[in-house]
């Protein structure tokens, strides 16, 4: 059987050094919004110092965007020593989680969820830097969030 793809091919965005980057805008809950939309302002895709990325993430937290805080501790991620990837990760799994909870996708947000606190644990365990962040505290704040969230 041959399948005929009717949609046309968008070619991906990309910035002038050809990266690919999103220029689509958002929802506050990161949602793509038709081009020509105005949407939430966008997150810079440079990673910011560890302690100014928890203080971006935290007020976009605040804000209800979590998807943005996401995006901020994502660039952290792919950044940060190796030591501190379970930390940077964990967080932004946090906040995705958070972002499906906030979307009404409870399996998806537990999901998520559970995943970045499992990686906080393992990471809490350890010696590496929590920049003065109490994880269990954190954990658990997240997966309240989470269980409070109405389902759509």
């Amino acid at each position: 059987m041959i399948l005929i793809r009717r949609e046309p091919i968008v070619a991906r965005d990309r910035d002038s050094a050809g990266r690919p980057r999103q220029a689509r805008p958002r929802d506050a809950l990161g949602r793509p919004l038709p081009y020509g939309t105005v949407g939430v302002e966008p997150v810079p895709e440079e990673p910011l110092p560890p302690m100014e990325s928890l203080q971006v993430a935290r007020r976009f937290v605040e804000e209800g965007r979590p998807f943005s805080a996401h995006e901020v501790l994502e660039a952290r991620w792919k950044a940060c020593p190796g030591e501190e990837r379970e930390l940077w990760q964990g967080l932004a799994q946090l906040c995705v989680g958070l972002t499906h909870a906030a979307r009404g996708n409870t399996v998806g947000a537990n999901r998520l969820v559970e995943r970045g606190a499992q990686r906080l644990e393992s990471y809490d365990g350890g010696e590496g830097p929590t920049y003065g962040l109490d994880l269990p505290v954190v954990v658990a704040w997240a997966r309240g969030e989470v269980a409070k969230a109405p389902a759509h």
